[in-house]
């Protein structure tokens, strides 16, 4: 039988030149395709490869070549299609080092083949444990330097023996990983740029139907007077709309950089085959019958963008609207949407392939423009991800929409969109569930702890599609506000006083408005704006105009635009009611910068300013790298939890764990009430009382308590032994110290209100507590005894939840009944900067109370950002915590204070959809 290896081993990748390839372990059975591959070499690459000629391989090496053990000998290669085109192996010479060699097809050199295959090899040897990959390469061999050197580990290379041998520390570093970042960025980007700048474009299906959809993408590519030459492809007609048909794609006797497929389901994926053999670059498949249909056509998706990428193809849908470039050098309309936006700055990503005709229609009648636009469909391959890295250089977009109907990737889509929108803004409508037909992996998350995510991430989460193009009007067409406060000024007191009170409600300070009266022409409209521009206690601007009968409305128009162009300062409308980019308040035919927006309403208006405001506000903070913690100790850590999942659940969840309760504190859990300053317990909706997910029991997960693996990161969890007799509480407490806290632990029992005594100061006191609450609740009851927090506290909850699409998530609430039942609570991905934790504090509504309002004391909120980074970085370092709750912290004036906590420990099913080596998922 043959080796096995893991299966996270494959993957998809996308090669510098934007084309794919798929990387997998070597096996037996690839004999005769590594014999194919190394007669296309050329004697150059084999030299450098052997150290001297080599015509064939033998068929002993052969054998040798294929057949690894997956440990001590691993061997990856690159196919494209059929072929194999590159390999990459290393052998194991120590416990620790590995000796690295590689060989990439002449045709296939310069294309980013070997730098991928190092890196995927690099996280092999890491699950191997080989820490060093060393290489004998002849001093002319400069390609296999130059890929080592740029790997971004750190690199040594000495000259003996007429070789220069090099040493890679395989230890990721900050550069290795912004070298893997700006790789992947680059490919991806690439990879777009090579379906929205095609050369020529092939439509395949494209009949004489009237209304059909080939003929349909056909016309419209027409219309739009694109610059390439535009194929039809028909098996049986000479022509379609008067441009001459193909039979085929191979028939086509000029090259095809994009083909737009309208074929029915079954046939797609022959039409791939062809495409590829013609060497197409991508394909925009509008054709439905695939996911959306339910399993069948789910496996039928799921062939076709295997086959794509095996191939070298990316594939936008299929069940898509298509893709749209208005560049005038391009000029493509490769959508079934005959209504298509004019030019502007606004690249727009839709996941919808039903809606996205309406969409466009509504960009068109406001006037914004786009610079690009993709629908998905049901996103098999390309997606918002992609999109972003594209759009992050296209220098014609300068902001980002997006319709999203579900993350395929949610912690690379948050890692990318924390970098980007400190260039370019990015603003989402993120609708609940996940359709029929999509990639999408299932979150646990809820949905506001989405939006918490996507805060962190600078993303403008709006509620639905006016408000996307509310604010992406405003951001495409006026500057950013460097505060929330707004002067108004109108010619209705109603409109007025309409924009304060909403502007109130939308969290911004409005300042009176300044009423000009009905009969206010271009002059008062001028000289009002201009005044309220020049206030220092100005940030933005609403005007509102409704003009009496007669008006002259061309003229405030003017007058406006006149008034706002270089005072750095935003100036938004309501003209005549007027939605999108108004004719009169239009900077060039084309809206230019400096082109005022209108609005319907004032509400939708300052609505708007109110996203751009908090958008503007985290863009003025820095972005921030996690703290170094100097008191950590991650590999004890690593090493407690292997102990732990090396157990049998069983044992992990027997005596063991009573004994580390014993000595280490008591599983916490209760009703929060009013003796919640000591005792409180989370019960989220959808776990089970061990903190489990639900939908995971009998996954054999190990419930663990969680104090020393804290300690492990500098948090310390008080004692709370378990006590069984009025004698043993007693003894317990003079140990402690008093006062103390004598409670009921377990889950059930600790739900209810009446299961702590507080304050208790002497042997006689915990005594009688201890005989009321055993007798209270029964012999078998297990009560703890726990020292009273000596000082007035807020009790809070720290939790960290490993989400099988976010990774770790930190999330954080305060402790009290109200807060836990209103669900006021914030989430942060890990790990955590210092300013991610002061976000999240003051994300939950419930904050104030930290900060000494409502005349509460304020308490040690420093020190609370610091437990948090901690536990965000716990979460970072160990994907076997699939869950840790500290409940309660409790925050008084000067500490914190962790009174329990419970881990719950499980070996993942593979890496984080984020981590390792670059690969499409």
């Amino acid at each position: 039988m043959d080796a096995q290896y893991p299966a996270h081993w494959e993957a998809d990748v996308v090669l510098a030149d934007g084309g794919t390839a798929h990387v997998r372990p070597i096996r037996p059975a690839d004999a005769d395709r590594l014999l194919a591959f190394y007669s296309r070499l050329s004697d150059e690459s084999i030299y450098f490869r052997f150290f001297g000629p080599r015509p064939k391989l033998s068929d002993k090496e052969v054998a040798w070549f294929t057949n690894v053990d997956y440990a001590n000998r691993v061997a990856l290669i690159a196919t494209i299609g059929t072929e194999m085109v590159a390999v990459i192996r290393y052998d194991r010479v120590s416990a620790t080092e590995g000796e690295v060699a590689f060989l990439v097809e002449d045709a296939h050199q310069g294309r980013g083949v070997a730098s991928v295959l190092l890196e995927h090899l690099a996280a092999t040897a890491h699950e191997n444990g080989i820490e060093t990959f060393i290489a004998d390469v002849l001093p002319a061999n400069m390609k296999m330097m130059g890929v080592l050197r740029q790997a971004g580990y750190t690199a040594q290379s000495r000259f003996a023996d007429g070789v220069v041998r090099m040493t890679l520390d395989l230890a990721p570093t900050e550069t290795s990983a912004e070298v893997t970042a700006a790789r992947e960025h680059r490919a991806e980007a690439r990879s777009i740029e090579r379906l929205l700048t095609p050369g020529s474009v092939a439509v395949i299906g494209a009949s004489r139907e009237p209304g059909g959809v080939g003929q349909t993408v056909l016309r419209n590519l027409l219309a739009a007077d694109f610059t390439g030459p535009v194929y039809p492809v028909h098996r049986e007609v000479r022509a379609v709309a008067g441009v001459r048909a193909y039979p085929s794609v191979g028939a086509i006797d000029g090259e095809v950089d994009l083909a737009v497929v309208a074929v029915p389901a079954e046939s797609v994926l022959d039409v791939v085959k062809e495409c590829a053999e013609k060497g197409v670059h991508g394909l925009v498949v509008v054709s439905s019958g695939f996911g959306e249909t339910g399993a069948g056509g789910r496996a039928r998706q799921d062939e076709l963008a295997s086959i794509a990428r095996s191939y070298g193809l990316r594939v936008v849908g299929p069940n898509c609207l298509g893709i749209a470039n208005t560049d005038p050098a391009t000029r493509l309309n490769a959508t079934l949407a005959a209504t298509l936006p004019g030019r502007g700055r606004v690249g727009f990503f839709s996941q919808s392939g039903a809606l996205g005709t309406a969409l466009l229609q509504r960009v068109a009648q406001r006037g914004m423009g786009i610079s690009s636009f993709v629908s998905a469909g049901n996103r098999a391959d390309v997606s918002g991800n992609d999109l972003l890295q594209y759009w992050e250089e296209d220098e014609a977009s300068e902001v980002i929409l997006l319709y999203l109907e579900s993350l395929g990737n949610p912690r690379k889509f948050t890692r990318l969109a924390r970098r980007i929108a400190r260039r370019k803004p990015i603003v989402a409508v993120k609708s609940g569930g996940t359709p029929v037909g999509h990639s999408a992996r299932a979150l646990r998350l809820p949905d506001s702890a989405i939006s918490s995510l996507f805060a962190q991430a600078g993303l403008i989460r709006v509620d639905d599609l006016i408000q996307l193009f509310d604010v992406g009007q405003l951001l495409a067409h006026q500057p950013l506000p460097a505060g929330p406060r707004v002067g108004l000024v109108t010619n209705s007191d109603a409109m007025g006083l309409l924009a304060v009170h909403a502007s109130a409600d939308a969290g911004l300070e409005p300042r009176p408005p300044v009423n000009l009266g009905a009969s206010a022409g271009p002059s008062e409209f001028g000289t009002a704006l201009a005044d309220v521009l020049a206030a220092d206690e100005v940030d933005a601007a609403v005007v509102i105009y409704m003009p009496p009968i007669p008006g002259d409305t061309a003229g405030v128009a003017a007058e406006l635009l006149k008034v706002s162009q270089g005072t750095g300062k935003p100036v938004l409308a309501t003209f005549e009611g007027h939605l999108g980019m108004h004719p009169d308040l239009r900077v060039g035919r084309t809206p230019a910068r400096g082109s005022i927006p209108s609005y319907a309403a004032p509400e939708e208006a300052v609505r708007a300013l109110a996203h751009v405001v908090r958008y503007s506000a985290w863009l003025a903070h820095p972005a921030g790298t996690p703290p170094e913690l100097p008191d950590l100790d991650p590999e004890a850590a690593h090493t407690l939890v292997t102990h732990h999942l090396n157990l049998p659940p069983t044992e992990a969840g027997g005596p063991e764990a009573a004994a580390a309760s014993e000595t280490g504190g008591a599983r916490e859990t209760g009703a929060a009430g009013p003796e919640a300053g000591q005792q409180g317990a989370r019960e989220d909706e959808g776990f089970e009382p061990g903190g489990l997910p639900a939908q995971e029991a009998g996954a054999g997960p190990v419930e663990i308590d969680a104090t020393e693996l804290l300690a492990c990161y500098g948090i310390t969890v008080w004692p709370a032994p378990i006590v069984r007799s009025p004698d043993e509480v007693a003894r317990a407490a003079e140990l402690l110290g008093w006062p103390v806290v004598v409670k009921v632990t377990g889950a059930e029992a600790a739900r209810r209100a009446g299961t702590v005594r507080l304050g208790l100061g002497g042997p006689d006191a915990v005594r009688a507590a201890y005989t009321e609450l055993a007798g209270q609740y029964g012999d078998a009851v297990e009560l703890a005894v726990q020292r009273m927090v000596p000082q007035p506290a807020v009790p809070t909850v720290v939790g960290v939840a490993e989400d099988p699409a976010f990774g770790p998530v930190v999330s954080f609430g305060l402790g009290d009944v109200t807060a836990r039942l209103l669900e006021d609570e914030g989430f942060r991905l890990a790990p955590l900067t210092a300013e991610d934790a002061a976000g999240l504090i003051r994300s939950v509504r419930a904050a104030p109370l930290l900060f000494g309002e409502y005349g509460y004391p304020p308490v040690a909120v420093e020190a609370l950002e610091d437990l948090l980074v901690r536990v965000g970085r716990l979460a970072h370092d160990l994907p076997e915590v699939a869950r840790l709750d500290l409940d309660q912290v409790l925050v008084g004036e000067s500490e914190v204070i962790v009174l329990g906590a419970r881990a719950v420990l499980k070996t993942p099913p593979g890496p984080r959809q984020d981590g390792g080596p670059r690969r499409l998922t």
